[in-house]
């Protein structure tokens, strides 16, 4: 029945290996090594017990055991297997293949295994030949946002915003090594000495970043941004508790009402999550451009163009950048830009097009608070080599954005926007600035969880006449603070 996946079946027609099928190869040439670490401070309380001692003796040699187990029958697999036919292969038929030769070799080593740890051992050998190795598991387990990988033997994972030691590792450097290969090489780029460091996109969207050695001093280093399936609304984080509905209120008049949005905060805050909700409140009729690093956006919208930069090659040529996209934006008859993230000169081009007719833009930058995300911008603007007069740089900024909205990732691991900003104008040479909302810390729980709430400072918004004409009429008790 599973004939075809020998190497020495007979072919099915086409060539005797497609180039999806020989990047498998490489990428799977180790094992998945799925050892238990002790957590860093768990010997601290005091000595083992000596049936402690022989217990955890007897689980290092279970973990060797397996290892080895798994090396030997992967390159068994290796040879066996007809890479052919595996791009065709449906997931239950390889494993059952796999299943079937993982038993030819045990029988072969006199090796017996209980019936879970044979089917880790083919879940696992299916991850290395299909997948991305040890990385499988925490790419489907759903309550894992983020995964980090500081070297073969510690691989971290966030979840509910909090980092902890998971018990994945990879066999050893060289492992790792094969696995990052696999992944920067579908997406046509390449890293290695001479080119140390990589962003990309895995196929399910999820961001990923990898730096290896010799910059990566004790082995290479990944991270992974776990892109989202479920696609957040408004009404989503309103539950989550990550602003109330009178801010979700105000926040649809100024999208809807096409005023210029900077999402502000630090990484991991929920910058993209909330510019991808705040999307959903942008027409369909209206013609959208995004503009990104690393393609992430969810955009809700039907008439949505998207564009990603590009590195260049290896002879240092074919270069795309943000500034190259959002230059060429101009000239597509966008009504909005949205720009996943402003950390350079494209900045220039985008208060530009925010001040040129291409109201209701939005995009993303790094500062702890909206005053700093100013004076980010400014800086940017210094950075591009533009030589103007610090007073028509905040002219210019102070024209082009309308509204800040601060993302903040708290002690706890949650998520709150803790400030709407709006930009009022010009007071001399500083920028004005009135804070609409606000999140207000009142306490720390024992169990570390910040106590607070969302309040309105009182302060009416400057865009209250425009939100009437556009037929959002707020009413006044949306600014009312809570006393």
């Amino acid at each position: 029945m599973f004939s075809r996946f020998r190497k020495d079946a007979p072919p099915s027609g086409g060539p005797a290996a497609t180039p999806a099928a020989k990047s498998a190869a490489p990428a799977a040439a180790a094992p998945a090594a799925t050892v238990k670490i002790t957590r860093p401070g768990s010997m601290m309380g005091g000595s083992r017990s000596p049936a402690e001692a022989i217990q955890v003796d007897k689980e290092a040699k279970r973990r060797n055991r397996m290892m080895e187990l798994k090396l030997e029958i992967h390159k068994r697999l290796l040879e066996n297997l007809n890479l052919a036919a595996l791009e065709h292969a449906s997931e239950q038929s390889l494993k059952s293949e796999i299943s079937t030769q993982t038993s030819e070799a045990l029988d072969e080593l006199s090796v017996a295994l209980n019936s879970s740890d044979r089917a880790t051992l083919v879940q696992e050998l299916y991850d290395e030949v299909m997948g991305l190795g040890p990385l499988e598991p925490l790419l489907k387990d759903e309550t894992v946002n983020d995964i980090l990988v500081n070297g073969p033997f510690r691989v971290f994972v966030e979840r509910g915003g909090k980092l902890e030691l998971s018990d994945v590792t990879f066999r050893d450097e060289r492992h790792l090594m094969r696995i990052i290969d696999k992944i920067v090489s579908a997406v046509g780029r390449r890293v290695d000495e001479s080119n140390p460091y990589c962003d990309a996109r895995l196929l399910d969207g999820s961001r990923f970043n990898c730096m290896v050695p010799p910059v990566a001093v004790d082995g290479s280093l990944v991270s992974i941004r776990k892109f989202k399936k479920e696609k957040l609304k408004i009404e989503d984080l309103v539950r989550f508790g990550a602003f109330t509905e009178e801010m979700a209120a105000y926040l649809q008049a100024a999208v809807s009402t096409r005023l210029n949005v900077i999402v502000s905060g630090g990484t991991g805050s929920g910058k993209t999550t909330t510019l991808n909700a705040l999307s959903s409140f942008i027409d369909n009729a209206e013609r959208v451009l995004t503009i990104e690093d690393t393609a992430e956006l969810q955009l809700q919208q039907l008439h949505v163009g998207r564009m990603e930069s590009r590195p260049a090659n290896v002879e240092g040529k074919g270069a795309v950048t943000q500034r190259d996209c959002l230059r060429n934006a101009l000239r597509m008859r966008p009504d909005r830009i949205i720009v996943g993230e402003t950390r350079g000169e494209e900045v220039i081009d985008m208060l530009q097009a925010m001040n040129t007719g291409h109201d209701g833009s939005m995009t993303t930058i790094h500062a702890n608070n909206p005053r700093d995300g100013i004076s980010r911008l400014e800086n940017m603007v210094a950075m591009a080599g533009i030589e103007m007069p610090l007073k028509a740089v905040r002219s210019q900024i102070a024209s082009a954005v309308n509204l800040i909205v601060q993302a903040s990732r708290l002690q706890d691991g949650s998520r709150r926007m803790t400030s709407i900003t709006e930009i009022t104008g010009m007071e001399g040479e500083v920028i004005s600035m009135q804070e609409i909302f606000r999140f207000e810390r009142l306490g720390v729980e024992p169990n570390g969880k910040i106590i607070g709430r969302f309040n309105a400072t009182g302060i009416r918004s400057a865009h209250s006449e425009r939100f009437r004409t556009w037929g959002f009429d707020l009413p006044a008790s949306i600014y009312e603070p809570i006393v």
